[in-house]
C-alpha cells in the first residue's frame, strides 16, 4: 500500500504525484505555498482521484464565489476515475458536499475521516476550519483532541489543539499545547498564533511582543494568511502600548499588500485600520487603496465575518458599493441560513452607520448582533472589533455609564492598554471624576499616581 508522509494510505505510486500530495498536506498544515502545487500535480495525473480531489478542495478555500465554480473542474476529474480507493472516495464526497454548501455533511465526513485514518491531519483540519467559521468551538477541541491522539509526534496536531483550547477559554491548555508544538517544531506557525492569542487574552504584552519578535523569522516563505496574520498580531500589541507609527510600519510592510486579492489579507486589513482609527491614529489614504480590492466583493455572501468586514471598509473608503453590499447579505439573508439575517444584517447596518456618523443607529443594530457574535466565526481577538466600534458609538453619543462600564472591564485584560485608557480619560472627565481621568492619563505615560 502506497502512503504519505503522516502514513495515510493514497491512490497512487507515481513519484511526482506522490510527492504532490505530501506537499499539499504538509503545506497545507504548514501555511506553506508548496500546497499550491496540487493544482499542476492534479493537471498532470488526471488517474488520481485524491490529488484531484485535494486540488478540488484548494480552491474551496480561496473563499470566493467563484470557488465552487472552478472546483467543480477537479470533482468531475476525479469522479471520472471511478476510484475504488476507500479514502478517495470520501475526499471526493467532501469535495461533493461543500461544493453543494452542505456544510453537516462535510463535517460528517471529515471527521468520519479522521475517525478511519487517525493521522490524517488534512480532514481534522478541514474540519476545525469549517467549526470555527460557525462558532463551534467545542467541536475544534473534540478534532484537536482527536488529532494529536492519533498523531502525538507531529507538531501540526499540537498547534490544532492549541488554537482549539485557546477559543474555549482554556489557556493553560492552550499553551501547553502550543509548547508541546513548538518543542516539536520551533517554525510551527499556528502554534505561534496561538501562543499570541494566549498572550493578548492574559494582557501579557510586553511578554507578546519579545515571543513574536523572537520567532517572526519563521514566517517568511508562508502563505500570505499566516505571514499577514501573525504580523497582525504583533501589530495588536503594539497598539496595546500605544507604538502607534510601529503598527503603521507593520501595516504597510507586512499586513497590506503581499497578496491583495486574497480574502484573508482584505479583512485583516480592514480590522487593522479600524483599530488605529479607534485609537484615534489617522490612516492617511490607506482606505482609498485598499477599496478597489473590497469592490470587487460586491456580491460576495461567501462568509457572514468576511463579508461585513468588506463592507465596513467599502464605507470607510466611502465607496458607494457598501450600499451594494449590503443590499447583497439583505437578499441572501431571506434563504440563506439564520445566522444572516438575526446576526450578519444587524451587524451589518451597524458597521455601515458608525462609518457614516449615525451612532445611535449603530448603537440600535450592534446591540442585536454583538450577543450573538459567536455564530458568525471568526476569533475571539478578530471579533473584538465590532465590540470596540459599538464602544466607539457610546462614546460618541455621550454614554459615558455605559462606556465606564465597558472600559473598565476591558482594563482588567490589560491595565495598561493605550487606547482604553485614553478613552478613560475622556469619560471620567465628562462624568466629573478628575481623579480617576489623571490615572487613565498617568497609565498611559507609565507615570505613578497616588
Amino acid at each position: 500500500m502506497s502512503l504519505d508522509y503522516l502514513g495515510n494510505p493514497i491512490d497512487t505510486l507515481n513519484p511526482a504525484t506522490r510527492q504532490g500530495l505530501d506537499d499539499f498536506v504538509g503545506g497545507f498544515l504548514g501555511y506553506q505555498p508548496r500546497a499550491e502545487g496540487i493544482l499542476a500535480v492534479a493537471d498532470a495525473d488526471p488517474d488520481s482521484a485524491l490529488a484531484n480531489g485535494f486540488a478540488g478542495l484548494l480552491l474551496m478555500f480561496i473563499e470566493s464565489p467563484e470557488g465552487p465554480v472552478l472546483a467543480e473542474k477537479y470533482r468531475q476529474r476525479a469522479a471520472a476515475v471511478n476510484s475504488r480507493h476507500p479514502r478517495a472516495l470520501v475526499y471526493l464526497q467532501v469535495l461533493q458536499a461543500w461544493i453543494n454548501d452542505e456544510l453537516d455533511e462535510v463535517l460528517r465526513l471529515s471527521e468520519h475521516l479522521l475517525d478511519l485514518y487517525p493521522r490524517d491531519l488534512l480532514a481534522a483540519k478541514l474540519n476545525q476550519y469549517l467549526e470555527f467559521n460557525r462558532g463551534n468551538w467545542p467541536a475544534l477541541l473534540r478534532i484537536g483532541l482527536k488529532a494529536t491522539a492519533g498523531a502525538p509526534d507531529i507538531a501540526h496536531s499540537h498547534g490544532l489543539l492549541a488554537f482549539a483550547y485557546e477559543q474555549c477559554h482554556l489557556l493553560e491548555e492552550a499553551e501547553a499545547s502550543a509548547l508541546e508544538a513548538l518543542r516539536l517544531q520551533a517554525s510551527e506557525p499556528w502554534a505561534h498564533h496561538a501562543l499570541a492569542h494566549v498572550m493578548l487574552t492574559q494582557g501579557r504584552i510586553e511578554e507578546g511582543i519579545g515571543f513574536l519578535e523572537g520567532v517572526k523569522q519563521h514566517w517568511d516563505g508562508l502563505n500570505s494568511f499566516m505571514y499577514t496574520h501573525n504580523w497582525w498580531h504583533l501589530a495588536l500589541f503594539y497598539l496595546g502600548r500605544g507604538e502607534d507609527q510601529r503598527v503603521l510600519e507593520i501595516y504597510d510592510r507586512h499586513v497590506w499588500g503581499i497578496l491583495p486579492e486574497y480574502s484573508q489579507d482584505q479583512v485583516g486589513a480592514v480590522s487593522l485600520l479600524a483599530r488605529l482609527e479607534l485609537a484615534g491614529i489617522d490612516v492617511g489614504e490607506r482606505w482609498q487603496a485598499l477599496a478597489p480590492y473590497l469592490q470587487r466583493r460586491v456580491g460576495d455572501a461567501v462568509q457572514p465575518f468576511l463579508s461585513v468586514q468588506y463592507l465596513y471598509g467599502l464605507a470607510r473608503a466611502g465607496k458607494p458599493e457598501a450600499d451594494q453590499l449590503l443590499a447583497a447579505l439583505r437578499r441572501h439573508s431571506v434563504e440563506a441560513r439564520p445566522v444572516w439575517g438575526e446576526v450578519t444584517l444587524p451587524l451589518a447596518e451597524g458597521l455601515l452607520a458608525h462609518s457614516r456618523g449615525d451612532a445611535r443607529r449603530a448603537l440600535e443594530q450592534l446591540g442585536i448582533a454583538l450577543p450573538r457574535l459567536n455564530e458568525i466565526g471568526g476569533s475571539h481577538a478578530q471579533r473584538d472589533l465590532f465590540a470596540q466600534v459599538e464602544l466607539d458609538a457610546r462614546l460618541r453619543v455621550g454614554d459615558w455609564l455605559g462606556a465606564q462600564q465597558t472600559l473598565e472591564l476591558r482594563r482588567r485584560y490589560d491595565g495598561l492598554d493605550v487606547p482604553t485608557n485614553r478613552a478613560l480619560v475622556v469619560v471620567y472627565e465628562a462624568l466629573g471624576l478628575p481623579g480617576e481621568a489623571l490615572r487613565a492619563r498617568a497609565r498611559i505615560g507609565g507615570i505613578s499616581v497616588i
